[in-house]
């Protein structure tokens, strides 16, 4: 019999950074795009130097790499659909490898998860050749800069998403150049989410008083602060958790920072302010560790990095929508996406502490209808399906 499907090739960066929130990121699109009827491969050949958590180091040695890929894709049931590139020597492992050159020669739809790959002479024979962008802001003014590697990376491609869906909105500071962008935004495979919620805490979907509202994150990042019209539009969380640190006292839910975070002092001053901390690196080594936290929640609350909110871009967090999935109302700093997404039940977008006192009065004062609300805003605008078959009609497939 004939296999009259078509084959879609996601690249992504799993491996490279082989952490739970970006194998959930990817592993959505792989489902979501499965569930639509395409035969789907992961590929990463990125280029970059394995990373090794358990040492903590990058190294020359793929082992941890092609491990932690081939644990990933068996959980989500393709494990002979992937091939890992390896830098050093350009030796490509993982089971699709002895067909690697056909697997772009056939393919009809490529997408660049995060675009962090970039397009080689084989990915460029893909007709389709979608880049999606996780990130936004700093392309843009990379661009408009007149950045070319960045011009380059972004020509490759027939296609361009990203997360900022209220670029080029007269509020939006972020400058629109050459590139047309599509907006999108995170796939979620509710059902993923949706029961692994149920079976959570105390057996329902509901989590017990004691439970905090929660967030994963890095404290400090560095390396990707850009200018823009005399303005310094910062990459780092941190110095929005800083502005907010007074919040445990100020209400009386628990509040608890999944961080991954080198600075002592830095947890010391966290924990003086009634924050709890634990390790965000523990629970990002597998996936489900890393869902079973998100699920064993009330719900999350966080910061967005200066980066997103200042230029309200309007993107929201890949994570932020595993929490809705799981039934877990989101108070998160607003970029612009309250003009997109229904806020004031499940979902609270704050700009200073007073909205984050209102959204988690109201959490509190009625939990069951914001949890149901979380999930029917998962389920009306972060379903993968949805998401995922919008992408494909703005490229026409």
């Amino acid at each position: 019999m004939t296999n009259n499907r078509q084959r879609l090739i996601i690249l992504g960066m799993m491996g490279q950074t082989p952490f739970a929130g970006v194998a959930w990121q990817v592993l959505h699109y792989l489902e979501g795009f499965r569930r639509l009827g395409y035969e789907v491969y992961y590929v990463e050949d990125t280029g970059d130097w394995p990373y090794d958590p358990d040492q903590n180091i990058i190294t020359d040695d793929c082992r941890y790499t092609l491990k932690y890929l081939a644990r990933v894709m068996d959980w989500c049931g393709m494990p002979n659909r992937w091939a890992y590139r390896f830098r050093p020597t350009g030796e490509v492992f993982g089971p699709a490898a002895p067909r690697f050159s056909n697997l772009f020669e056939r393919a009809d739809v490529l997408v660049n998860v995060t675009g962090t790959t970039w397009l080689r002479d084989e990915h460029l024979s893909v007709p389709v050749r979608i880049y999606v962008e996780t990130d936004p802001v700093l392309p843009q003014i990379k661009v408009a800069l007149g950045d070319q590697h960045t011009i380059d990376l972004l020509s490759t491609h027939t296609h361009h998403f990203t997360f900022a869906e209220n670029l080029g909105a007269p509020d939006c500071e972020i400058p629109l150049e050459r590139f047309y962008y599509h907006a999108t935004r995170q796939p979620i495979v509710l059902d993923w989410w949706a029961s692994a919620g149920l079976s959570s805490s105390n057996g329902s979907r509901k989590p017990s008083a004691d439970c905090p509202f929660t967030t994963i994150a890095s404290w400090r990042q560095s390396g990707k602060d850009i200018e823009w019209n005399g303005e310094i539009y910062a990459w780092s969380k941190h110095f929005e958790f800083l502005r907010f640190i007074d919040l445990p006292r100020r209400t009386e839910s628990k509040l608890e920072l999944a961080l991954a975070c080198e600075d002592a002092e830095a947890i010391r001053l966290l924990r003086s302010h009634g924050w709890r901390t634990v390790d965000a690196l523990a629970l990002s080594k597998d996936i489900l560790p890393y869902r079973s936290y998100i699920c064993n929640s009330r719900g999350e609350f966080t910061v967005m990095k200066p980066q997103y909110f200042r230029p309200r871009g309007g993107s929201f967090s890949d994570r932020g929508a595993c929490y809705l999935a799981a039934a877990r109302p989101v108070i998160i700093q607003d970029t612009g996406f309250s003009k997109i997404l229904p806020t004031g039940l499940g979902l609270f977008a704050f700009r200073n502490m007073e909205d984050i006192l209102v959204a988690m009065e109201a959490i509190e004062s009625n939990y069951e209808e914001h949890r149901d609300a979380a999930l029917q805003i998962a389920t009306e605008y972060f379903a993968a399906e949805k998401v995922l078959n919008s992408m494909l009609e703005q490229v026409g497939l």
